[in-house]
């Protein structure tokens, strides 16, 4: 047998090592890979096109209506926001100093302390919370008649009847619960002695022209207003019809590939949260996981509300506009452990994305400090049951600093900063044309969203905007214009984005009704 040359071994020996090398380096390129798949990023390119499911797990009225339709004496729900003006002085009630003293008749302007928020107790009997946070109540220490706004917790002295005249629904009585009714004596002194049987004129001093001023259409305020008999089979309806599968097939087929699940922090108490909320959610966000695991949709939790409302709005769950949330140690304990919960639920799902851990912290409120505190411990309860998912952090509203999150942010892995941005709710907006809307997204959009993208910080995610705005008489093609800017501008955020919402009784913030009626197509 003839002997290979020395050379051929050599060789031989280099090509094995080569391959071995080759194999090894490819191996670890696979794992790479693997691992960039896990976490949802095999693309470095990608980016989350997702759709709002608004209006489903967190009411809000102004989405859908008819809703509130059954509740009884509607016009009073919590937190409606009503001034009373004497027909007999021609003055405001009003708090005294806010709150804390006397009630007075004997403002000519109405303001804060002239406004009074309504606890809904039934259809009947309510709460007038002031100012300062005091209630109205009869004096119980003086002569039992005096009016004032001391107690900070409501009981049967600070409950009262609204009386409406039936000709004319804005002119009132205030039914005190001594039986009495409030009457402005003088502009000085406001009594619960009147026996309201003089008509309704202007000579009567128990009578008061009343205005509203605000109102909230909340979770809050749809549940309390329905009351624990109705409230459960309404909303239970609601949660089985507004959003279904059929939804998420629409999402999957018309170019979005993830959702946005705006919930409340009394999921986590489900099937019996604590009143007035009412269990049945928790089902709903089960089935958007199946649904969103069926059709290849990604899913991004979004506590939308946080106990004792980060903003003061209908769709944090405030009950009359206070804004408690990160105020006391119990609110962010409470709010992580609800992160904790939805986490730790769904971690193994493949569809589970990202965990937003709070949505439009208002400030100054919402300090800086307490939603640091808090995003803190929320990113460290999300990290106990998952590697991979994001965890969004929204920006504050109100007065902050874009980049004020970056420095806990960056030392965060898989973190995103949320800005919502909307070519609204500024009176910058309200005068300006077709022309200067879209050159305001293409300029000072693009250079805010510039500003927060960074090679080196978290991810950017515009999770929410609306193809809406205040010019009045656009047509289609102009809608098309505004759409296409804002996806070629919000496009550019390293994390994605998501319009607000998928279905809207108001038709250009309904997405579902843009893509069929062809104003945007993706």
């Amino acid at each position: 047998m003839r002997m290979r040359p020395a050379y051929e071994s050599e060789n031989k020996r280099n090509i094995k090592m080569l391959v071995s090398s080759t194999m090894h380096l490819l191996s670890m390129c696979v794992l790479s890979l693997v691992l960039f798949c896990c976490q949802g990023r095999v693309d470095p390119n990608f980016r989350i096109r997702a759709v709002n499911l608004g209006g489903w797990l967190v009411t809000e009225g102004w989405i859908k209506p008819s809703l509130f339709d059954g509740i009884v004496n509607k016009d009073f729900l919590d937190g409606t926001a009503l001034q009373f003006k004497s027909v007999t002085t021609g003055k405001y009630l009003s708090a005294e100093q806010g709150g804390g003293s006397i009630i007075v008749a004997n403002r000519t302007t109405a303001s804060g302390w002239e406004t009074f928020r309504l606890w809904r107790i039934n259809e009947t009997a309510f709460n007038f919370r002031v100012f300062g946070k005091q209630f109205i109540g009869v004096d119980t220490d003086g002569n039992g008649i005096g009016i004032v706004a001391i107690s900070k917790a409501p009981g049967h002295s600070e409950t009262f009847e609204i009386v409406r005249n039936s000709d004319d629904k804005n002119r009132v009585r205030i039914k005190a619960p001594n039986g009495y009714y409030l009457q402005a004596k003088t502009e000085e002194v406001v009594t619960a002695d009147s026996q309201g049987n003089k008509g309704w004129g202007d000579d009567d001093p128990s009578v008061f022209v009343m205005k509203m001023t605000g109102r909230l259409e909340g979770e809050f305020q749809v549940t309390n207003g329905y009351g624990p008999e109705n409230a459960p089979q309404v909303m239970r309806e609601h949660w089985r019809t507004f959003i279904v599968e059929k939804d998420f097939e629409f999402i999957s087929q018309n170019g979005l590939n993830a959702v946005r699940i705006p919930v409340g922090w009394w999921i986590a108490s489900d099937p019996t949260p604590p009143p007035p909320f009412v269990g049945g959610s928790l089902q709903a966000l089960d089935n958007a996981f199946q649904w969103a695991k069926k059709y290849g949709l990604k899913v991004i939790i979004d506590l939308h509300a946080a106990p004792g409302s980060q903003n003061g709005w209908e769709h944090s769950g405030s009950r009359d506009s206070s804004q408690e949330w990160g105020k006391t140690d119990e609110t962010i304990t409470q709010t992580v452990a609800v992160i904790d919960f939805l986490t730790s639920r769904y971690a193994k799902s493949p569809s589970l994305y990202a965990v937003e851990l709070i949505n439009e912290p208002l400030s100054p409120e919402a300090t800086l400090s307490s939603v640091i505190e808090y995003y803190k411990a929320g990113y460290a309860a999300v990290r106990r049951h998952t590697s991979t998912a994001f965890v969004v952090m929204s920006n504050r509203l109100g007065p902050m600093k874009p980049r004020e999150l970056f420095p806990m942010a960056s030392g965060f892995k898989r973190s995103v900063i949320d800005v919502h941005y909307y070519n609204l709710f500024e009176d910058m907006f309200n005068n300006m044309t077709l022309q200067q809307n879209i050159d305001f997204v293409y300029n000072n959009r693009s250079s805010q969203l510039n500003y927060v993208t960074t090679s080196n910080g978290p991810l950017t995610f515009v999770g929410e905007w609306v193809a809406e705005w205040q010019v009045v008489g656009a047509g289609k093609e102009d809608y098309q214009r505004l759409a296409e800017a804002q996806m070629k501008v919000y496009g550019r955020a390293s994390f994605g984005w998501a319009y607000w919402t998928l279905k809207n009784i108001n038709k250009h913030w309904s997405l579902e009704w843009m893509i069929n009626n062809g104003y945007i197509k993706l």
